[in-house]
């Protein structure tokens, strides 16, 4: 049995989908342990793209069991949506489950995010107005709605119009918004429970029963480390934990049963939405990696800030993470900077004049670090067509290794394009 876990080291974006469908090839059954429609996962397969944003890559591997685990909040439109879209390329989703202690999104949670988001004015977050903030919020207020109440077409009525009391109130008297009607929203979402229903199940016992008879489990995980709710760069974070941890919370697994955490990370760093960001190049550099990285968001098309990579960010996720491999994309990208660039490598910071390699958990601190930058010789080749890590350009493996050095962690993928063929298995 092999039960691994891929991660985001980043602010996200650092394609793990890419790897997600690599590993999920010898799988059995892939999770997708947190986060909601707010994420997305860009896969190219034989010239296929596939954009996934709530169902696990694995979708794309005939006969794998896919898990959309309790810790995801479900945007049902989005999700048949999803489905229908598969479908229509020929991709068959039988196999996907959904738990029915997943959370559901809810037309008021939309509203309430882009209302929110309007009131904070200069302060705002830079959610995707998704409602995922609000949704996760009911979770924790405990008056959510789950996937389980959905397909109980008396119990989700009774739910509706309970929650409406409190959240036309605040729409409506709060923020001066427009309130919803409890039969609007029953009619909308039964339709919706009666094409889901068959995919709903107790996702917590098929796991248990997968552990027990020796099957391969692929957990993957929504956004990364610094989104993470509790160690992330907050408040500018997501709402749920997609670190390694959150495997345990959000799909309902012990912690022994976690066997290898693979951590994916570009070899630069971009940032969506606001927040500190000591390596950002809001310059000429950070355009030229923004265009030659293709660096617009895969659910909003926003343009992501874009900087060195930075090592002090990566050591911290490695420790949170408990990271036993690496997976680093865009290595032909960096390289495409030119020979007469030099590329740089944040391998600690200043801050209030002392040099430090530890990642602050105050925003007002971070905001201090200047980084302390080592320099590599680019390599302007052609790496897309590289199967072995031994022909790499040397500069490139220079710029690997010190990588690895830093960090304490052994680099496993090496991607050298977007097609999950470009990539470099390390032995």
């Amino acid at each position: 049995m092999a039960t691994r876990v891929v991660v985001g080291t980043q602010w996200g974006d650092e394609g793990k989908g890419k790897y997600i469908d690599m590993l999920a090839a010898d799988s059995d059954i892939v999770v997708r342990f947190s986060g909601g429609n707010n994420a997305g996962h860009t896969i190219v397969a034989d010239g296929v793209q596939y954009a996934l944003h709530l169902i696990p890559s694995g979708i794309l591997h005939k006969g794998k069991i896919c898990i959309i685990g309790n810790g995801v909040v479900v945007d049902p439109a989005i999700l048949l949506k999803e489905i229908d879209e598969l479908n229509s390329k020929g991709i068959d989703t039988d196999n996907l489950l959904i738990s029915d202690r997943a959370h559901v999104i809810m037309p008021y949670h939309k509203v309430l995010d882009e209302l929110q988001e309007k009131f904070r004015g200069s302060k705002s977050i830079g959610t995707t107005k998704r409602g995922i903030g609000p949704a996760y919020s009911d979770k924790t207020e405990r008056c959510g709605i789950r996937i389980g109440d959905l397909i109980d077409e008396e119990l989700f009525a009774e739910k509706v119009e309970e929650n409406l009391k409190t959240k036309n109130a605040i729409i409506e008297k709060v923020y001066g918004g427009k309130g919803f009607t409890a039969d609007q929203i029953i009619r909308e979402y039964s339709e919706y429970a009666k094409r889901l229903k068959k995919h709903v199940a107790d996702t917590n016992s098929i796991l248990f029963d997968a552990i027990d008879q020796g099957k391969n489990i692929l957990f993957e995980g929504a956004q990364a480390t610094f989104l993470d709710l509790d160690f992330g760069t907050y408040p500018y974070v997501t709402s749920s934990n997609p670190i390694s941890g959150g495997v345990c919370i959000g799909a309902g697994i012990g912690p022994k049963y976690i066997d290898e955490v693979y951590g994916v990370f570009k070899a630069y760093t971009t940032r969506v939405g606001a927040g500190p960001f000591p390596t950002e190049q809001a310059n000429e550099i950070g355009d030229t990696i923004r265009e030659l990285g293709h660096e617009y968001g895969t659910t909003t098309g926003r343009p992501r800030r874009c900087g060195w990579l930075d090592l002090v960010m990566m050591k911290y996720a490695a420790k949170i993470n408990g990271l036993t491999s690496l997976a680093i994309n865009h290595v032909d990208t960096i390289g495409k900077l030119g020979k007469k660039s030099k590329i740089k490598l944040c391998t600690a910071y200043i801050k209030d004049g002392v040099k430090t390699t530890s990642f602050p958990g105050s925003l007002k601190e971070l905001a201090k670090c200047e980084p302390v930058y080592e320099e590599f010789d680019a390599w302007d080749e052609d790496i897309s067509k590289i199967k072995k890590y031994e022909d790499l350009p040397a500069n490139a493996k220079k710029y690997l290794s010190r990588i690895e050095e830093v960090i304490g962690v052994k680099i496993k993928f090496i991607g050298v394009g977007k097609d999950r063929e470009q990539t470099i298995i390390v032995d």
